[in-house]
């Protein structure tokens, strides 16, 4: 928070209540609830059963319930306010990634509801809840509404859903002054109508608190009230535009920070400044509180950070929440293992080599609740993503121990390599290569560029192909790293520190593999998949992964596996340092060919393999059961 406003900022908050009441969240839908005989009809627009039944015969359900006993009894009680926060932002998450998202919600409950729970409105709400709104990633990975909403377009519900790039583009070429509010990854855009700017105004005059710390948004709207133009276009602060949902989740904070202070005194200093962020739209006094606090038991990602969900321009971030409890043990192993990084930078085939910070705050955590862009079985976390605030203060990296070590996810990850690669390779993945690779894949996103030559973020520059890039470059530091480390040293001679053993090596060399293979050809929207498509490509093209052709499995020459690596860093380095929209366009569309003989085959037998294609996570914090 800046000083400036500080003194004013208390008193224009003090009318706000700590913990406002909010209305409870409806319960999670029961896979197996109670029901009539017989599913009576639905409107049109809804999923006849059958297609319904499709993809969650192909769900699998993962209950994340860690053992809390061990919190004290201040940490539960802002645990409970915390997992609010969490369903406040679930609900807005899903509301900026489609316009008619909560309403179609709504109406299905009511549907449900007045029908007596039949099982086809049950598993639609279970549908709901697996793909976190009314769209479904179908098996042949197109999307498609299951509820009756309008198709998804790539301007998700943070742009005029009918707006193009095409017009956002031509406003921006005339009005460049304005790219820097448009395109400000905390900001909707909205078309300047009369209606839009009227209820913004009202947003203000109703919450002057967010006047106060917006001071420029009053008169901007003043101006645009008296010439409204629809063909225009104009941003609000994400606390503007979800102004009653961050109030409340504001209060929220403030009361946890509150009640955890007697246990927890730097946790607590973290919430009140991440209370503050939410309606100041600045995350600098948060994250920097909470990359360099040492907190206990309780750690929480809070905010909008990955842009993940924007498919129009790649810039606009989306709210998630990640509550976790601290491995204390591992946390501390961990941290001593780690170092060594300034010689990894140093190392990377790029020419603008960068000062890194080598006391990494890194932590082992198990899951307690995940809400929004967070919510699922992402294995690891390193943020904030901002480079003037990772400089100042660094990132920290969550690794969530009860998702990256699940047996029965890597029982999952264990059937499709055996099934892709030849027989010789089928025992060369063990679950101690993907740990070690998640957790420099997240030291990854330390190194190399932050800007490109220009001096602008990357995101500014590579726009949506920024985000395949950068994953891609810490996939392949990774690799890189760790094959530096290599296996121990012969025996006698000096030990080598952080040195691998073969077998770990060779399971690390076997994840970097498996990380490449797809079950489908990715959309363009799809960063993680692009760039995993672009390093299988590359790699067999640099004879590292063979197609056998009788077997038309994956044969391994892993003794090329450094070059291969190398070569892709080097060029995916310039790529970001280049800051050359069009040649990362270009990049992508020569890597991310899709070929009939090849592709196809292997993608057939890892659909057949994997068994479960979805994975729908419930929380024991939340009362949430296993599917019965």
């Amino acid at each position: 928070m800046h000083p400036l406003y500080a003194p004013a900022l208390a008193l224009a908050l003090a009318a706000v209540p700590q913990a406002p009441s909010q209305a409870p969240a409806p319960p999670a839908p029961s896979a197996r609830a109670p029901v009539p005989a017989a599913d009576p009809p639905l409107p049109a627009g809804y999923w006849p059963a059958a297609r319904v039944d499709e993809l969650l015969a192909k769900t699998e359900t993962l209950r994340l319930a860690p053992d809390l006993s061990r919190l004290t009894p201040a940490e539960q009680g802002a645990l409970r306010d915390l997992l609010e926060v969490g369903r406040i932002l679930q609900r807005l998450y899903e509301d900026s990634r489609h316009p008619q998202a909560l309403a179609a919600q709504d109406r299905l409950q009511k549907l449900d509801a007045r029908l007596g729970s039949p099982p086809r409105t049950q598993r639609l709400l279970q549908l709901y809840r697996l793909f976190q709104g009314p769209i479904a990633t179908t098996l042949d990975n197109s999307r498609e509404p299951f509820l009756p909403v309008a198709p998804q377009t790539p301007a998700r519900n943070v742009y005029p859903a009918d707006a193009t790039r095409e017009e956002l583009d031509a406003f921006l070429a005339e009005h460049p002054e304005r790219s820097s509010e448009l395109m400000h990854e905390r900001t909707v855009v909205r078309r300047a109508t009369a209606a839009n700017v009227a209820r913004d105004q009202a947003t203000l005059q109703r919450h002057p608190a967010l006047a106060l710390l917006h001071p420029q948004l009053p008169p901007r709207l003043k101006a645009l009230a008296a010439n409204p133009d629809a063909r225009a276009f104009y941003a609000v602060p994400y606390p503007v535009a979800y102004a009653d949902a961050m109030v409340r989740a504001y209060g929220l904070l403030v009361h946890a920070a509150d009640t955890v202070q007697p246990s927890d005194s730097e946790f607590a200093g973290y919430l009140r400044n991440r209370a503050r962020d939410l309606l100041s739209n600045d995350y600098e006094s948060g994250d920097a509180a909470w990359v360099t606090g040492r907190f206990k038991r309780l750690n929480a990602q809070l905010g909008a950070y990955e842009t993940y969900d924007d498919a129009l321009y790649g810039v606009k971030t989306f709210h998630g929440v990640s509550l976790l409890l601290t491995d204390e043990e591992a946390t501390t192993n961990l941290r001593r293992a780690l170092g060594g990084l300034q010689a990894v930078e140093d190392a990377l085939p790029y020419p603008a080599h960068k000062r890194v910070r080598e006391d990494i705050p890194v932590g082992v955590y198990e899951v307690i609740a995940d809400f929004g862009q967070a919510r699922g079985t992402n294995t690891a976390t390193n943020l904030p993503n901002e480079p003037l605030y990772s400089r100042r203060y660094g990132r920290t990296i969550l690794l969530r121990e009860n998702i990256m070590k699940n047996p029965r996810l890597f029982a999952q990850e264990q059937r499709v390599w055996r099934t892709a690669v030849a027989e010789a390779h089928g025992n060369d993945l063990t679950p101690e290569g993907p740990f070690q690779r998640t957790l420099w894949h997240e030291v990854g996103h330390y190194l190399g560029a932050e800007r490109d030559a220009q001096g602008r973020t990357l995101d500014e520059g590579l726009q949506d192909d920024a985000d395949a890039l950068e994953e891609m470059k810490s996939d392949l530091v990774s690799l890189f790293a760790l094959l530096r480390m290599g296996p121990p040293p012969p025996k006698g001679a000096p030990p080598r520190e952080g040195g691998l053993d073969p077998a770990t090596l060779r399971s690390v060399q076997a994840s970097g593999i498996l990380r490449t293979l797809q079950n489908n050809r990715p959309r363009k929207d799809q960063p993680y998949g692009q760039m995993q498509l672009v390093q299988f490509n590359w790699f067999r093209e640099r004879g590292l992964i063979e197609v056998e052709p009788r077997t038309q499995r994956l044969v391994l020459h892993y003794e090329r596996y450094p070059e291969a690596v190398q070569s892709l860093l080097k060029e995916v380095l310039a790529l970001q340092l280049g800051g050359d929209k069009e040649a990362a366009a270009r990049f992508f569309e020569r890597w991310t060919q899709w070929t009939p003989e090849v592709h196809e085959p292997l993608a057939a037998r890892i659909r057949e393999a994997q068994g479960a294609r979805y994975t729908l996570v419930r929380y024991g914090a939340l009362g949430e059961q296993d599917e019965e």
